[in-house]
């Protein structure tokens, strides 16, 4: 049987098979994907197949893991040189952000958007907690949303609890499988939880002392809203460490770079030193944001210190 995994808990996964059937499943001995070295070698998101075990559970074994078209991937945080998969075949990959309690920096929006433009895969920028903003705070968030919005990402600000701002994103999520990421804190789950009655995830206050979130989802879960319409929570993520993006490709990923490519002097320009660069020029006449340019060499920087 063909089957869609719903959740992840580690070693067992739920299983919603083309019968409508839910299965708790495992995996039959070690999977190794080839020429990827990760934590979880099954995904939510994953196409697999499974076989049912002749038992009281009404459990199954994964079989095969069927071809992926994409995947979200960060540096595992257990294991060195591995990554960690959070979904697999995915339409959309949403960010929720947060200015204030706790604060989402440029840099780590930055890096979740590389690693969705690896795989080409669209992202929105959600920007919650709108209602907690004061008057420079809102002024700010509407700077940073004008600047993705120039690039070419699509950004909404809301506040999870007020119901026209959730049938809004509601619309971005119709007939996609969306996966949702930010920080612990950023309000994922209640933002989830109000999207569709079914959701009812653990929420948890910001710490005020720290100004970090409580992690409430321990484990991916992906939820059906409507019949072709899927979301999927992830835990909280404090850092995101990119894998697999040599420095050739990472240029390519900033759209703004991508652009002027043949532009530069050099046809294999690293935008970081070679005269004649169209970047570098870009980014002092401020057709480039500056921010953009140089979380590009901090990521460059990273690469180099895995090498």
């Amino acid at each position: 049987m063909k089957g869609l995994v719903m959740k992840s808990t580690g070693s067992w996964y739920s299983v919603l098979t083309d019968d409508g059937q839910i299965y708790p499943a495992r995996l039959r001995g070690k999977f190794k994907i080839r020429g990827l070295k990760v934590t979880n070698p099954v995904a939510v998101g994953d196409q697999v197949v499974v076989k049912e075990e002749n038992d009281e559970e009404n459990t199954a074994v994964i079989t095969e893991i069927l071809s992926r078209e994409n995947y979200i991937i960060r540096k595992s945080t257990r294991k060195a040189h591995h990554g960690h998969i959070l979904a697999a075949n995915i339409d959309q990959a949403v960010l929720i952000a947060t200015l204030v309690f706790p604060r989402t920096s440029l840099g780590f929006i930055d890096r979740f958007l590389v690693s969705a433009e690896s795989f080409r895969i669209p992202a929105l920028l959600v920007f919650n907690k709108f209602d907690l903003l004061d008057e420079d705070q809102q002024e700010l968030q509407a700077a940073i949303m004008d600047l993705y919005e120039q690039v070419g990402y699509s950004c909404l600000s809301i506040s999870a609890l007020n119901t026209a701002d959730i049938d809004l994103l509601r619309k971005h999520l119709n007939g996609k499988v969306s996966l949702f990421s930010g920080h612990s804190g950023v309000g994922k789950s209640t933002i989830l939880n109000q999207v569709h009655p079914s959701i009812q995830q653990k929420t948890s206050e910001v710490s005020t002392f720290a100004n970090k979130g409580v992690h409430t989802t321990t484990y991916a879960e992906m939820f059906q809203i409507e019949d072709e319409t899927f979301v999927i929570d992830t835990p909280g993520i404090k850092e995101l460490g990119l894998m697999d993006i040599n420095e050739g490709e990472l240029r390519d990923y900033f759209p703004e770079m991508r652009a002027l490519l043949g532009e530069c002097k050099f046809y294999d320009c690293t935008h970081v030193h070679e005269p004649g660069c169209a970047v570098r020029e870009a980014v002092n006449a401020n057709e480039i944001d500056e921010s953009r340019y140089y979380n590009y060499l901090s990521m460059l920087e990273d690469e180099d210190s895995h090498r």
